[in-house]
């Protein structure tokens, strides 16, 4: 995807999204731009590692940028924003996940994900692929906020809207369980 010309068509809320009034969020088009191009990669890293469809990852992020420009957003900072960019999302992906499928949609080849690591992410996708796909969304998405994106357990907890305990205990399960996982595969 090209982040860079995805700028517009999020501003405008193109893709048969709801689109927003121009002026029904605090952030500029400056300032949105900016913060856009410092956090498109990630989410959508997150979104396509959680959901295994990168195709649904590139329609949610889009989604969570419209609702994040519509909605009132934490004037705490960038790192509040992100957070809460991130916890749009993931409301999304459940939303998602929990109405009944009529279609399916294209999947991509897990090749895809190879040609763009480097050359020693490419081992380690090599390594890891396998396992995750057998991990629950929930492990792989608290695995992928607390190690990809080095969030606290606590900034979990937001993200997520488990309670921060429960985010310690459930890493807890879920790194076990990978570690298992690669173990079985020969991997480890």
């Amino acid at each position: 995807m090209d982040w860079e010309a995805a700028i517009p068509q999020v501003l405008a809320g193109d893709a048969g999204t709801v689109a927003c009034e121009p002026a029904c969020g605090p952030m500029e088009h400056e300032a949105f731009a900016g913060f856009y191009t410092r956090t498109a990669r990630p989410l959508w890293a997150y979104l396509a590692r959680i959901s295994g469809e990168p195709s649904l990852a590139d329609d949610l992020m889009q989604e969570s940028y419209v609702r994040f420009l519509c909605a009132e957003t934490p004037q705490d900072g960038e790192v509040a924003a992100r957070r809460y960019l991130f916890r749009v999302a993931t409301n999304l992906l459940r939303d998602h996940w929990r109405r009944p499928r009529t279609a399916a949609l294209e999947e991509m080849p897990e090749e895809v994900f190879a040609a763009r690591a480097g050359a020693g992410q490419a081992e380690a996708q090599a390594m890891l692929g396998p396992a995750l796909k057998k991990l629950r969304p929930r492990e792989r998405q608290l695995l992928w906020l607390a190690y990809a994106e080095g969030y606290s357990h606590k900034e979990i907890a937001e993200v997520t809207g488990l309670a921060s305990a429960s985010v310690r205990l459930l890493l807890f399960r879920a790194r076990h369980r990978a570690a298992r996982l690669l173990r079985e595969g020969g991997a480890a």
